[in-house]
This record gives structure tokens, C-alpha cells and sequence, in this order.
């Protein structure tokens, strides 16, 4: 069965949607306030940026639109971070991206952007300033959504659009005014790119078709354990394989010791240690048989491997990937399901020495037949770094929304479109 079978038969399957996208309005000719994410990497001393992977992300949206007016809305870092700047540099590489001049305007709701966005003509796009420039951004987190509709970048900007796109899936767990005020006063539609994630993991986490997996490794091991606890109980998944920081603390809550530099990097990075290590053993006790733990890890011994049994732990050097036993038996697990959910690296893969496990890993998730979903940003730096992006049905842009999707929870963003589409719903739809 050729690779990307399952991904092609789902996308023939019409979703129950409960949201506007771009196929439920014609857009041509109307002004458009397009919020995105492509926060980047950016350079400190120059500026420029590093890495246009998320950009690329939103081009499909942007050229679909190429009959509208658009102004885009966008954050880059937070304050107070090396990387908090303008969207100038974004605009220069969407427009070089795009063939044909972009327009940075160093104004969010301003009289500079407002003219800006009366001038436009059909066919325009322009950026707006970085929207966490402005303190209601981050002040108003969180707040109900009718008092960020009443904030000033929603009651200045508003007047002066049609309707409003939401395409900044990265960051569809945060509830901000440029990302959610707007759908109570626009018609308010999902992007292309929330729109594939949302209609790809919906149908991933549907799939009828078992076995069912889920890797869970990298450091980000609290938020993991809520991910594991949800696909489990609710028979997501039929199996979660750990790795990373995830198996170490799972490894200390089922009595191996890793020793002590591993365990306390982990106490470094899990803000309530003990919680977690209880919660990773209630889950082992009630899923004693369906999360596997590495029977073998790797140490870093003066960047050397050093490979050893679990039964060996404690050990007094860092544990920086997974043994060749786990890579085997994990792998001949990948290949055998129907569904694989990857999120978090085997191990240290940016060290060449160490990659041996993520890389063995995502291969045999590039290599399976079932329906791959890959996401988080050290996870998706990996797929790239193997050249496995191609080869893997749906490489999530997300990486807080993408845990948060998996452990069940709310996404203030998609809870704004549904609020929009029964807002709207009799609008004007295309036929």
C-alpha cells in the first residue's frame, strides 16, 4: 500500500464542519484582515531572519486571496526576548516568497494603518506591525471574547475589512485580541492552514483502523504525561511508546533509577517534578501494558556513546538517547499501525552522535502505511534535518496547540470560529 493512502482517503471524507473556511464566502474584491503565525527566528544583531519555515506555511492562503485585499496580522516573540522586533524583514521575504512587493507598515491600528489599508487596491498585501507591540495583547490574555472585541486594535481595525482569517494554527491555544476579537464582529473563516490541521488531526484521531500509536519524548514531559493520560483513556490510541525526557520520568516513576545528572536536568525542566513522576505512575498502574519504556538507553560520555542496559541505571551521566534494542522493538511497532502520532525526540538530535534514535524512528514513520502526524518545533527541525518531510502525511505547524489538540483540551481559537460561524451563519455562503 503506497505511503499517504489513508491521509488521500480521508481528505475525500466531507467533515461535519462547524466553521467558515475560504470555500464558504467569495472573497474576491473584499478587504481581508489575515491573521497569521510566523513568528521566526530572528538574527539580534541584524535582524534578519533565519528561518522562513513558517512563511512558507501560509502562502497557499495568501495566493488564494490574490483577488482580495489583505492585511496580515502577526507577533513576533514577546517582550522582552532578543527576538522581539518589526514585521519589516517578514514582509520582505513574503514578498520576495510571493514575486511581487509586500508592504510593511510600522503601524498596528494607527492612522498609518488604517490609510494603508483604505488604499489598498485588489491584489494588495500588506503587514502590519508585530501585534504584541501594543500592551493589550498580552494584558487582555485570556479575557472573555467579547471584551477583546472591544479592544482597540478589534474596534479600529474592524470598520475597515469584510471579513476576518484565522490561519495562525502555532498558536490556536492562546487567546489574544488580534487572534480571537475579531469573530465577534466579522464573518470570521479558518485559513488553509488551520483548516488542513484542523481537518487532519480531527481525522487522525478518528481513524477507525487499529493499531493506533503515539510517541511521546522530548523534555516537555508534564504536558506529555496529560497527552498520554488523554489518548489512553479515551482509546485514542491502542500504545504510547516513550523516549527522551518522557521515558526518563516514566523510567523514575516505575522504580528505575536514572541517576542523578538525568534526574535532576529533569527537575531543571519540570516545574512540579514529584507531580508529574505521580501522575506518570498512575498511568504505568492503569496502563501497565500499553506505555512502553526503553529496556536500553544511551549516555553521553564526553560526546561519545555509551550504550547500557535499564538494569544498569543509575548511571552518573546524562542519558542522551535510546538504546538499538528500543529503536528495534519501537520501530517494528511503527510499522504495524495504522496510526502513528509523533511529537518529541528520541534524544539529543541536534548532536550527530545522538540523533541515532529519532532518526531510526521518524524513518520507520515515513516508511509506515498507516497515517503519520508529526508536530512540536524540535520534532518538525528533525523531520527536516532527515529530509522526511515529504515521505510524512501531515507535519503539524503546531506545537503547544498540537499537544494541547492531543490532550483533549480547548483551543481558544477554534472555540472563536465556532462562535463566529453561529454568529454569521446567515450571511452570504457561496452556493
Amino acid at each position: 500500500m503506497q505511503k499517504g493512502y489513508y491521509a488521500a482517503s480521508f481528505c475525500r471524507i466531507l467533515m461535519a464542519r462547524d466553521f467558515f473556511t475560504m470555500d464558504d464566502f467569495d472573497l474576491a474584491g473584499h478587504t481581508v484582515l489575515l491573521r497569521v503565525d510566523i513568528n521566526s527566528p530572528v538574527d539580534p544583531a541584524t535582524g534578519q531572519l533565519l528561518n522562513d519555515a513558517r512563511i512558507r506555511e501560509h502562502l497557499t492562503t495568501i495566493r488564494e486571496l490574490r483577488h482580495s485585499k489583505v492585511a496580515l496580522l502577526a507577533h513576533q516573540s514577546r517582550p522582552g526576548k532578543d527576538d522581539f522586533t518589526t514585521l519589516e524583514a517578514h514582509a520582505e521575504r513574503i514578498g520576495a516568497l510571493l514575486g511581487r512587493p509586500v508592504r510593511y507598515v510600522s503601524s498596528l491600528f494607527g492612522r498609518p494603518a488604517i490609510e494603508a489599508i483604505d488604499a489598498m487596491q485588489v491584489g494588495d498585501v500588506i503587514v502590519l506591525e508585530n501585534t504584541r507591540f501594543y500592551a493589550e495583547e498580552e494584558a487582555l490574555a485570556d479575557a472573555k471574547l467579547e471584551k477583546m472585541a472591544k479592544t482597540h486594535i478589534v474596534q479600529r481595525l474592524a470598520p475597515h475589512a469584510e471579513y476576518f482569517i484565522l490561519d495562525a494554527f502555532a498558536a490556536a491555544h492562546r487567546a489574544q485580541p488580534s487572534l480571537v476579537g475579531f469573530c465577534d464582529v466579522l464573518p470570521s473563516l479558518a485559513g488553509r492552514v488551520m483548516e488542513r490541521e484542523l481537518t487532519m488531526l480531527t481525522q487522525a484521531v478518528q481513524n477507525p483502523e487499529h493499531p493506533k500509536v503515539a510517541h511521546l519524548g522530548g523534555v516537555k514531559a508534564d504536558d506529555s504525561i496529560a497527552v498520554a493520560r488523554h489518548l489512553l483513556e479515551k482509546d485514542v490510541v491502542d500504545t504510547v511508546l516513550t523516549s527522551g525526557g518522557v521515558a526518563n520520568i516514566f523510567l523514575d516513576a516505575s522504580g528505575v533509577d536514572p541517576g542523578d545528572p538525568t534526574t535532576e536536568f529533569m527537575r531543571r525542566e519540570i516545574e512540579d517534578y514529584e507531580q508529574a513522576r505521580a501522575d506518570s505512575k498512575d498511568l504505568l498502574k492503569k496502563f501497565p501494558t500499553r506505555i512502553l519504556l526503553p529496556t536500553d538507553v544511551v549516555l553521553n560520555d564526553d560526546g561519545e556513546r555509551r550504550p547500557v542496559t535499564v538494569e544498569s541505571l543509575p548511571a552518573n551521566l546524562l542519558v542522551y538517547d535510546i538504546g538499538l534494542d528500543t529503536i528495534a522493538h519501537y520501530v517494528d511497532v511503527i510499522h504495524r499501525a495504522k496510526t502513528i502520532f509523533f511529537n518529541g525526540p528520541a534524544g539529543v538530535f541536534e548532536l550527530d552522535p545522538f540523533s541515532v534514535g529519532t532518526r531510526e524512528l521518524l524513518t520507520a514513520v515515513a516508511e509506515s502505511d498507516g497515517l503519520s502526524v508529526v508536530g512540536g518545533g524540535h520534532t518538525v527541525a528533525a523531520v527536516e534535518q532527515f529530509g522526511l518531510q515529504d515521505r510524512i502525511d501531515h507535519v503539524s505547524t503546531g506545537g503547544g496547540a498540537l499537544i494541547n489538540f492531543l490532550a483533549g483540551r480547548e483551543l481558544p481559537l477554534v472555540t472563536s470560529l465556532r462562535h463566529a460561524y453561529k454568529k454569521f451563519a446567515k450571511g452570504e455562503p457561496k452556493a
